[in-house]
């Protein structure tokens, strides 16, 4: 069987997750021409299905010099933004999480699903309906919380007072209008009240940052109040490029504590950007939906219904944690307690 025919068997199992069906309009949204036997399997799979499939390919280019707000090969094309919301479903290859044109897609009732991972990863970690169901248990448990608290042996030690948005999943797939997820991966978060965050996050040892895709060899202290990051403290390269960085947009509202929340999905790999060929290509989902870690972010709210849209956004996975929601416990040590959200022989 061809390496075509395996992507296509991959991707068409994807879709039907998705519940693509015959007569629906499936896009396919690349830049540069890039990833061109993805582009190819996704079309074959969607029209195996009787969908209606098309690619649109925009032109590679770098962010505007200056940008506060996330910019995408898409950000400014109004007719390539308005073709994307005529289709029930849009395959995402770029990249659009926290734009605004991805935004416009979802309220216009297209789904949107990101595939950026490569078919090895997402073999490996393929969704499932159970991981659904305990993602959903989670998001269950958050949406009722008013509070939530992580503590650490590392130091960390620090609340967010929740109500003021929605709850955001993701198990890999989508089938219901609007809305977005991820391939693969299963995690979940929110965002706290607007200036409701304080205490102190201790990025320690191992530990990862995104979008450096770079495990601490240092502790980072973060000093949080009124929801934005006052203090990094770190005498030591790993602080060095992190204050560099958020330094480097010119913009306050870098410093905005943005979601938290924990991963579910137990096929991840804590190492795989390490010890894997294919870790320098990796998009991140391992890190992110590492079961049992607590994902803390810094910068645009923009996905949770905010007005932060700033183009600085850090997302840094924490092994070890305990995280408690009105004082339940949720992770202990960096495992899953309640018996609905663990995994299957975990």
């Amino acid at each position: 069987m061809s390496d075509n025919s395996e992507l296509v068997k991959l991707y068409g199992a994807v879709l039907d997750l998705c519940k693509v069906t015959p007569g629906e309009v499936l896009a396919v949204l690349t830049e540069g021409g890039d990833r061109g036997n993805d582009v190819d399997a996704y079309l074959t799979a969607a029209e195996e299905r009787g969908a209606h499939a098309f690619q649109v390919n925009l032109r590679k280019r770098p962010p505007t010099p200056g940008a506060r707000a996330k910019q995408t090969s898409l950000t400014g094309n109004a007719p390539a933004v308005e073709t994307l919301k005529a289709a029930d479903i849009v395959i995402d290859l770029v990249g659009l999480l926290w734009s605004a044109e991805q935004k416009q897609i979802q309220q216009a009732g297209t789904r949107i699903l990101m595939s950026r991972e490569q078919p090895d990863v997402i073999r490996r970690m393929f969704p499932t309906e159970a991981l659904r169901h305990r993602v959903e248990a989670g998001e269950r448990m958050l949406a009722a919380a008013g509070e939530l608290r992580i503590v650490s042996s590392a130091g960390t030690d620090i609340t967010y007072r929740l109500g003021q948005y929605s709850v955001i999943t993701q198990y890999g797939y989508t089938d219901q209008p609007g809305r977005w997820d991820n391939l693969p991966g299963g995690f979940l978060y929110t965002g706290a009240r607007d200036g409701d965050v304080n205490g102190v996050v201790v990025l320690n040892i191992g530990d990862i940052i995104f979008p450096f895709k770079r495990y601490l060899s240092n502790p980072i202290r973060m000093v949080v109040e009124k929801g934005m990051v006052t203090k990094i403290e770190g005498d030591h390269v790993d602080a060095e490029l992190l204050r560099a960085f958020m330094a480097r947009w010119n913009d306050p509202r870098a410093y905005a504590v943005s979601h938290i929340g924990w991963g579910m999905d137990e096929k991840a790999q804590w190492d795989f950007m390490a010890t894997s060929p294919l870790g320098a290509l990796t998009n991140g989902v391992d890190g992110r939906s590492f079961y049992g870690n607590v994902l803390f972010s810094t910068g645009p709210n923009a996905e949770l219904g905010g007005t932060n849209d700033t183009g600085c956004h850090l997302d840094l996975p924490l092994r070890g944690c305990d995280l408690y929601l009105e004082g339940q416990t949720i992770v202990k040590e960096g495992q899953l307690v309640p018996p609905e959200l663990r995994a299957a022989g975990r």
